[in-house]
């Protein structure tokens, strides 16, 4: 069975943004469409984050994962971690590469991402940013991109592409899941 996992950001919540809306499109395909609870999305931890991203990942299932903000860092990390099963691909959006100025997430953050291992575990993914990204500068997404071999895809006036920015439907994240899904 397909299986689409969302991962949210930094003080974020299941429910916010496009999270709804892409659970909603993918449902009328017959997928499989959860935004995950991330547990203490105030003060974070990574290890807390990838046990709960590891709960949801069945090797019987087709797997994919999209990440929003500090889901991507998770996500990475849970790929990264001895917990991972190869996953069938990841679209991860306006996401950190690198320490910023918030220093709650520092933890997902503090050692450099371990490639060859991340691309072991995912066979395909897909970066989406904000050319404006107040949060995550575009040269984030760049660095995801020419790391993973992926597509960068970005969004023009897309600021962190979040519903406090507006965004309530992320159409280019559908389109990434059906590229993949193909």
């Amino acid at each position: 069975m397909r299986k689409v996992f969302i991962v949210h950001g930094f003080e974020g919540s299941p429910n916010g943004g496009w999270r709804p809306w892409l659970m909603g499109e993918l449902q009328k395909e017959d997928i499989y469409a959860c935004a995950l609870s991330m547990p203490n999305p105030e003060k974070p931890i990574c290890g807390e984050w990838i046990d709960e991203i590891s709960r949801y990942i069945n090797n019987d299932d087709e797997i994919f994962l999209v990440g929003h903000s500090l889901g991507v860092p998770a996500i990475l990390r849970y790929l990264e971690s001895k917990k991972a099963r190869v996953i069938s691909g990841a679209v991860l959006v306006s996401g950190p590469s690198e320490k910023n100025d918030n220093r709650k997430i520092d933890n997902f953050l503090d050692k450099k991402f371990n490639f060859d291992i991340i691309k072991s575990k995912c066979k395909k993914f897909s970066v989406i940013q904000g050319d404006n990204d107040p949060c995550v500068p575009l040269d984030n997404g760049k660095f995801l991109s020419d790391n993973l071999n992926c597509e960068l895809i970005v969004v023009k006036n897309g600021a962190h592409l979040n519903g406090s920015a507006g965004w309530f439907k992320l159409p280019q994240c559908l389109d990434a899941l059906h590229r993949m899904f193909n």
